[in-house]
C-alpha cells in the first residue's frame, strides 16, 4: 500500500478518536486531531499526484474518507450545540446528490473529478468543524457555517450544471 492510501486510512482511523474527543468535550484535543485528519487530505492528493501514485483504492477512499470526517464531526458538533443542523443537512443532501451524479455519470462511462468549487467546498467545510471547536469568536463560527453551506450548495450545482446530458435517455426503438 503506497503513502497516498496510508494516509487516507490514517484520515479514516482518525475519525472515531475525534468523535470520541467531541463527546467527551475535549474539543481544542478534537480540532488537533480533526486538523491532522484534514492534513492528511491535503498531502494525499499533493504526493499521489507528484508521484503518480493515483489508485483505483485512492479514487474512492479519498473522497470517501472526506465526507466521513466533516460529517461525523458535524453531527457530533450539532449535538454539543456548536453547529447548526440545518448546515449539516446541506452538507449531507449535497454529498449524497453528487454521488448520486458520479454513479450515474460512471454508469455512461464519465469520470468526475474533483473540481476546484469542490476542493473550496471542503477547505470551508474543514474551517467550518475548526471554528466550532475552537474558542474563537462566535460570528467566526457562523460567518465560515454560512460560507460554507453556501459553497456547499455551488459546488454542488455547479457539478449538475456541468454533467445535465448524463439525464438524456437515449432512445430505444
Amino acid at each position: 500500500m503506497n503513502l497516498p492510501n496510508r494516509l487516507t486510512l490514517l484520515r479514516i482511523l482518525l475519525i472515531p478518536v475525534c468523535c470520541v474527543l467531541i463527546a467527551l468535550k475535549e474539543y481544542a484535543w478534537a480540532a488537533g486531531v480533526f486538523a491532522l485528519a484534514a492534513l492528511t487530505d491535503f498531502l494525499d492528493g499533493k504526493i499521489a499526484r507528484k508521484r503518480n501514485l493515483i489508485t483505483v483504492f485512492g479514487k474512492f477512499a479519498d473522497p470517501v474518507a472526506d465526507k466521513l470526517l466533516v460529517l461525523t464531526a458535524m453531527i457530533m458538533l450539532t449535538e454539543q450545540g456548536l453547529l447548526p443542523a440545518w448546515a449539516v443537512c446541506i452538507v449531507a443532501a449535497r454529498e449524497l446528490a453528487v454521488d448520486g451524479l458520479r454513479l450515474v455519470a460512471s454508469g455512461k462511462g464519465q469520470v468526475v473529478a474533483a473540481r476546484m468549487p469542490g476542493k473550496i467546498k471542503t477547505t470551508l467545510q474543514f474551517l467550518c468543524v475548526l471554528s466550532a471547536l475552537l474558542p474563537v469568536p462566535r460570528v467566526i463560527c457562523t460567518v465560515l457555517t454560512i460560507a460554507m453551506a453556501v459553497m456547499t450548495v455551488v459546488s454542488g450545482a455547479l457539478y449538475f450544471t456541468s454533467l445535465r446530458g448524463v439525464f438524456h435517455e437515449e432512445e430505444t426503438h
